[in-house]
């Protein structure tokens, strides 16, 4: 099939190109507006938990409460909030705002709360509630009155935070280190691409796709935002999955055909063999990244969910463009894909790699043990994760939204903008009751009625813990259950009721997303290579990869250390969903590298019979290859790294260390030690099974059939 294919896109480059064309201008103008319909940041909550089903309870009833945004103002000569002349001050701020953009503030000359004034009274805040039925229209409204709040008289200063306030703030920041990665990473990877491949014609391929892959992902997310809502988040893991990816394919479909035409010296047997061997690697590779992404479309929260949409799209693109563009410049270029070389000597030969291979092959305990134990100490920090939330702290130090947060915590009473809240439904007479009880449960400060109307009670419960801490998710649990007076219902919601359900919700999906892409990808796997071994051990050789780097993200995000080094401010937690996304993202694009090799292997096997030896071979072949391409895609997601966002900063540097791992401990010695050790029994399936790859499977040719118990000597 794949070979036809090869035939084929020679026979008809020149039209396949043309409409490519047509394809790029089309995605340059219309996909490139993607920017303008993501939404805000965010999408970390769950729909339909009790948090969120207080939120709407209480908006329905009695109108929302949240604060949109908090305006900090601060004296500049010593004056507190006792000044009439402060109170005017921050009066005609207000009041310059235009009109119909808020639907209501609190400042504490209204509210007369002790909540809203800090220890030393010379600063106080404003709470605004932004106009607007939607998120989108309230987006609008907060850029329209954005300048406006910040202008205040020189006795004072004013800076802007609160929900809204810092989502922008990630927003700009998102879109800025989008631009600065690309700019840092284009350089890198065009000279490392000219030194890998010896020529500037070749080394110019992989670039080439990896832009009309972000180009194409860019396409398919701008037409999804017209069907559900996309994060802008999504553009993150679009950018560096487009570029890392496509790179990654061409690296390998342009290393083949060269090879092949050095063999056959015809352009159209090159492509058809190259289809045949490296394109159907891709075209695995591809669905199984895909089908690994697909697993965050289970998870309910939207930041998953549009990392999931942006990501499979993103493989796709990759993938088909390897398959047809890639091939079709191929065949227009022929031999000319090595011109522009700029060395006259051949590239070191592939013997370091067969060394290395007949050398794990001869010690492969010895090798196994060394690297199991390497990985599972890079591990070992996992074991001491603590989950917490997104908040302002993930900006960089310095921006006002982060300054407001952290003088509030710093300075004020704790969580008066962050409060646990319970909304109560029913019997109103029993409302006092029920707030006592609230108040009297232990780690509650303060617990007062902030509205009530149509049978609903807003109640805010004050207490001392970071909101995003372990001891304020159990303080809501106890919350919870504080007996609820007869007659009455009661949703307790607020930030660390959000952080509990979102647990909860991510504990319940994790095994369904395990088993999901564990099924997919043995499925798969097993059409591709006719053994349920291989499959079995490729799942186990990502977790551990996985393990490492989630023990580095423990190492250096929790626990702070290379903060210094990494500009960032380490908060001693976690967001669940990071580990979540890049459970999805490593262990796809790592089974990408474990197709790669063992395609090789498998090829190598067909021909020799010899498992040793196709080990040996297979990473002589494809240890350059595999290497060549994590070095790549670390450029790629390393840009990252450099980002004022700190979990975008962590996905660069976590996916990083992730991709070093398993392109040097785990596919160069792990694999092969194991697959040594295991001898013919990697080719074996039982005879039902080698029936249905025999049918089935995604192979070329007639390849021999897996091996039963008897014929793989077991």
């Amino acid at each position: 099939m794949f070979e036809s294919w090869g035939r084929l896109v020679h026979r008809r480059r020149r039209p396949i190109l043309g409409l490519s064309l047509i394809a790029i201008v089309f995605m340059a103008v219309w996909g490139t507006g993607v920017f303008g319909a993501l939404t805000s940041a965010g999408g970390f909550d769950t729909p339909g938990s009790e948090s969120a089903r207080a939120a709407e309870t209480a908006e329905r009833a009695l109108g929302r409460d949240g604060a949109d945004v908090v305006v900090l103002y601060k004296s500049t000569d010593g004056r507190t909030v006792d000044d009439p002349a402060y109170k005017r001050s921050v009066d005609q701020a207000l009041a310059a705002i235009p009109a119909g953009k808020t639907a209501g503030s609190t400042t504490y000359w209204t509210s007369k709360s002790p909540q809203l004034v800090s220890k030393d009274r010379t600063a106080t805040y404003a709470v605004l509630q932004l106009a607007g039925a939607d998120a989108e229209t309230r987006e609008k409204n907060y850029d329209a009155i954005a300048d406006d709040l910040t202008r205040t008289s020189s006795a004072l200063t004013a800076k802007v935070g609160g929900r809204q306030g810092t989502e922008t703030a990630v927003n700009e920041r998102v879109s800025a280190d989008i631009a600065r990665a690309e700019a840092m990473a284009m350089p890198i990877l065009l000279v490392l691409l000219v030194l890998i491949f010896g020529s500037l014609v070749a080394a110019s391929l992989p670039l080439l796709i990896g832009g009309l892959a972000v180009l194409g992902s860019f396409t398919a997310l701008h037409a999804l935002t017209y069907t559900t809502d996309v994060s802008i988040f999504a553009i993150n893991i679009t950018t560096f999955l487009g570029m890392g990816l496509a790179i990654d394919y061409a690296l390998f479909v342009v290393g083949r055909f060269r090879e092949e035409l050095e063999r056959t010296g015809s352009t159209e047997d090159a492509i058809a063999t190259t289809m045949s061997t490296a394109g159907r690697t891709v075209a695995v590779s591809g669905i199984t990244v895909a089908v690994s992404l697909a697993g965050l479309l289970l998870f309910d929260q939207n930041f998953l969910v549009s990392m999931g949409y942006g990501g499979i799209a993103t493989v796709l693109v990759c993938m088909v463009a390897a398959l047809t563009v890639l091939p079709a410049l191929l065949a227009v270029l022929g031999p000319r894909v090595n011109s522009v070389s700029i060395r006259r000597k051949e590239r070191p030969s592939r013997d370091r790699w067969l060394r290395l291979g007949h050398s794990v092959m001869r010690r492969p305990v010895l090798y196994a043990i060394a690297a199991t134990t390497i990985i599972l100490a890079l591990g070992a920090p996992f074991l001491g994760i603590n989950w917490g939330g997104v908040d302002a702290k993930v900006l960089p130090t310095g921006t006002d939204a982060r300054v407001v947060a952290e003088t509030l915590e710093r300075d004020f009473p704790r969580n008066a903008t962050s409060p646990i809240e319970a909304v109560v439904t029913g019997d109103t007479t029993a409302i006092k009751t029920y707030t006592d009880r609230l108040a009297a449960t232990p780690g509650i400060t303060s617990a007062t009625v902030t509205g009530s109307q149509n049978g609903t009670t807003r109640i805010a419960l004050l207490y001392q813990e970071d909101p995003a801490s372990s001891e304020a998710r159990a303080l809501v649990e106890r919350v919870r259950d504080v007996p609820v007076p007869p007659g009455t219902t009661a949703l307790i919601g607020g930030a660390s009721a959000d952080m509990v359900d979102q647990l909860d919700s991510i504990g319940e999906t994790l095994p369904w997303l395990a088993l999901t892409v564990g099924v997919a990808t043995f499925v798969l796997l097993f059409l591709a290579f006719g053994s349920i071994v291989l499959p079995i051990k490729a799942v186990l050789m990502n977790l551990l990869s996985l393990s490492a780097a989630f023990g580095a993200m423990v190492w250096i995000f929790q626990d702070g250390h290379l903060s210094g080094a990494l500009d960032f401010t380490a908060t001693g937690s976690i967001a669940p969903a990071m580990p979540i996304l890049m459970l999805a993202m490593l262990f796809g694009l790592s089974m990408d590298y474990e197709v790669f090799l063992l395609s090789r292997i498998r090829e190598q096997y067909d021909l020799t019979g010899d498992n040793t030896q196709s080990v040996a071979v297979g990473l002589q072949r494809t240890g350059g290859i595999i290497t060549s391409a994590a070095l790549l895609f670390i450029v790629v997601i390393g840009a990252f790294s450099t980002s004022g966002i700190t979990f975008i900063k962590m996905t660069g540097v976590i996916m990083a260390i992730g991709f070093l791992v398993d392109a040097t401990i785990v596919r160069a010695i792990l694999v092969p030690a194991t697959m040594r050790l295991m001898g013919r029994a990697n080719w074996w399936a039982p005879p039902g099974l080698a029936k249905l790859y025999s049918r089935y499977g995604i192979r070329e040719s007639e390849a021999p059939a897996p091996k039963t118990l008897e014929t793989a000597g077991v």
